[in-house]
């Protein structure tokens, strides 16, 4: 864990290169497609031509003797939760940044992405259990808390159990919610907990992923390769063609099976890999999700 000095000046630092990539790139994008999600009833009037008939409201139409409509005003303030995988494998991998310290800089992007728009934040960190639940409120203190969570967490467990992580969110959030799930979704048996939960909120998957998980890196003799969830060791030959195809072959099923679920559930996913600009994914399924957005 970081020295108390080391801890601070690197939220310190990411607070101002987070803050500084919302301000100019992150901000407008998230207001446009999250502002207003829910709808709030604000008052009754007459009926007038073009009104819906769906909007009557037939309790004050029975009493009045003439149709009147229900009125409705979006919501301007939301909940924003941020779940993140602190599993063991965050931190493996032969990229030179962690996965677990994207994770954490993608933590405060959309946190303060949030707090920019006025709205409450809020924050899970889960392994093979629930590690760390924060409820969402709003305020620049209670961001940086969360941030500061994000940055010193240490987890007990190793493991990840993902679809755990997405009951808690669908029970501990009652109100509707936007919901960004930051994990390398190589997890098993969650799809029934990712369907529930957006059916009950809007879920953004954040997939961060290190470049060995997609294919093993081309080093000649017997190397010890750990899994970091469960400490396991095996000695494998990075150069053996027959080797290499296998671990090719199993990585594009096991990514291919997690995208079949995101279309299923009709989820976009950002997806980040360590070294890679992470604000630019973002901004991109803001502008997306803009366009199609109906006016």
């Amino acid at each position: 864990m970081a020295a108390p000095a080391d801890l601070i000046r690197k939220i310190r630092r990411i607070e101002i290169t987070t803050r500084r990539a919302v301000q100019d790139t992150l901000a407008g994008g998230y207001h446009s497609v999250f502002k207003g999600r829910g709808m709030a009833f604000s008052e009754v009037r007459p009926y007038q031509p073009g009104d819906e008939i769906r909007a009557i409201d037939w309790n004050v139409t029975a009493r009045m003797g003439e149709p009147f409509v229900k009125v409705f005003t979006e919501e301007r303030e939301l909940t924003a939760l941020v779940a993140v995988d602190r599993s063991a494998s965050q931190e493996a991998g032969f990229a030179a940044q962690a996965k677990a310290e994207v994770c954490a800089e993608i933590v405060a992007l959309l946190i303060f992405s949030a707090l920019e728009n006025g709205d409450r934040a809020g924050l899970l960190l889960f392994t093979d259990r629930i590690e760390r639940y924060v409820p969402p409120r709003k305020g620049k203190k209670h961001g940086l808390r969360l941030i500061s969570e994000a940055l010193a967490f240490q987890p007990a467990g190793r493991g990840t159990d993902l679809a755990a992580a997405l009951g808690h969110l669908t029970t501990a959030q009652r109100r509707r919610a936007v919901v960004f799930v930051v994990s390398d979704f190589l997890a098993d048996g969650y799809e029934s907990a990712l369907a529930v939960l957006s059916r009950r909120h809007d879920v953004v998957p954040v997939v961060v992923s290190d470049p060995v998980e997609e294919e093993l890196p081309l080093l000649r003799g017997l190397w010890p390769l750990l899994d970091a969830e469960s400490g396991e060791t095996v000695l494998l030959d990075l150069s053996d063609p027959q080797t290499r195809s296998a671990y090719s072959l199993y990585a594009r099923e096991r990514a291919e099976k997690r995208d079949r679920i995101f279309r299923k559930l009709s989820l976009e996913a950002v997806r980040v890999r360590p070294g890679d600009d992470y604000v630019a994914p973002l901004a991109a399924l803001f502008r997306a999700r803009s366009r199609r957005r109906p006016a």
